[in-house]
């Protein structure tokens, strides 16, 4: 049997075929995603360590090549994002001056951000890797929105992000753990990333002038959970390769009722994301953790039937509540209902919290069975 390692992949994809420009054009200027010797030396130099060098499988589930399509999508994603954001402070971009992102030490800064870029270009190369080794097509970039126009939302979303990423990463690393054999070899390098993921977390949170870590067990989630997520900020029919390749299934949407983000008590009581293509909600008001949360769902024309919002928090059982107050818009075929967001009442965590409209009342036992019976979805809530 053939053994393929990260870095031996990275040699060989500098063969690869040119990828389209999207939002930022790729390639980016240092070759990613198929950098060439000196520029991956280069790459891995502003990371500050190299690709890994132990074999990886080449056998896997259809679940865990699934997995990793989308995990090595929302790499790809993170590349764009940082690269974006580094460039917009490099260059003082309206929203990214000075001003902006005072008191930080804007050299410090710049070369903190490169070196999360940097990083998630090697995680990426890495994602892929595992893909080519397994026989499958290595994921080419998309096209992206950024629903953010300044310094503190970015650091916000980015901090978002990253904790759905912190809860896929495991779900991955599970799935290899049932394939067994040599796959089972490569959970500790996946857990290396998740590692490198937290470290960055514990920055985007800290910058926010929040605790660096937000509570003691993390909030899981799955494949499909986070690929609901990630299609929302890729530009549609942008993709080299459908993103119905991946294998996973696609929900319809769940949003809040208003169209702009809520934010309660924030550092910056005036700081929004006009009309965010990816909802979430974020509070440090104690009173909103007991209260309901409005939602709002196009092309419903009635009350679903047995179903409930079901939420994930912490390494806690997924909480299944009852919709109530269901109310059909006049017209059209779109309705707007209420939930209780039980946060004290059941032991929620700080930080994220994942909201999916649900077949059935429960119990669920865990994130999976909540994505195998999920109907709309996901909503991010952050919680601090």
């Amino acid at each position: 049997m053939r053994l393929i390692t990260v870095f031996a992949f990275a040699a060989a994809i500098v063969a690869a075929p040119a990828i389209d420009p999207g939002i930022p054009r790729f390639p980016l200027p240092d070759g990613f995603p198929t950098p060439n010797p000196d520029q991956l030396a280069e790459i891995q130099r502003l990371a500050g360590g190299t690709l890994p060098n132990q074999p990886l499988p080449t056998n896997l589930s259809q679940d865990a090549i699934a997995t990793l399509k989308l995990l090595a999508h929302n790499e790809l994603y993170e590349v764009a994002f940082f690269t974006e954001l580094l460039n917009n402070i490099t260059t003082a971009a309206p929203g990214y001056r000075a001003n902006d992102t005072a008191p930080l030490d804007r050299l410090l800064l710049v070369r903190q951000i490169e070196a999360i870029k940097n990083q998630e270009e090697l995680h990426a190369i890495a994602a892929n890797a595992f893909l080519v080794s397994a026989k499958q097509d290595p994921i080419a970039p998309c096209q992206y929105t950024f629903p953010v126009s300044n310094f503190q939302n970015a650091i916000l979303f980015a901090q978002v992000f990253t904790d759905l990423a912190l809860g896929t990463i495991p779900a991955v690393q599970l799935l290899f753990a049932r394939d067994g054999g040599p796959a089972s070899g490569n959970v500790i390098t996946l857990g290396s990333i998740l590692g490198s993921e937290a470290q960055q977390d514990g920055f985007f949170r800290s910058t926010q002038r929040k605790n660096p870590s937000a509570a003691p067990f993390l909030t899981g989630s799955t494949g499909a959970i986070a690929f609901n997520a990630l299609r929302k900020l890729i530009v549609k029919d942008s993709c080299p390769q459908p993103l119905s390749s991946i294998g996973l299934p696609e929900w319809g949407d769940l949003d809040f009722f208003s169209a702009q983000l809520f934010i309660n008590n924030y550092i910056d009581s005036e700081l929004a994301i006009p009309e965010p293509s990816w909802p979430f909600w974020i509070s440090s008001n104690p009173q909103t953790k007991n209260g309901t949360l409005p939602f709002f769902v196009a092309g419903l024309s009635a009350a679903p039937n047995e179903s409930s919002i079901v939420y994930l928090s912490g390494q806690n059982k997924p909480v299944a509540v009852p919709i109530t107050k269901f109310l059909q818009s006049p017209g059209d075929a779109s309705a707007t209902f209420r939930v209780e967001f039980p946060f004290e009442k059941r032991g929620f965590a700080n930080g994220l919290t994942i909201a999916i409209l649900a077949r059935g009342l429960g119990p669920f036992a865990d994130a999976e069975a909540v994505s195998a019976a999920a109907q709309l979805g996901p909503v991010i809530i952050e919680i601090h």
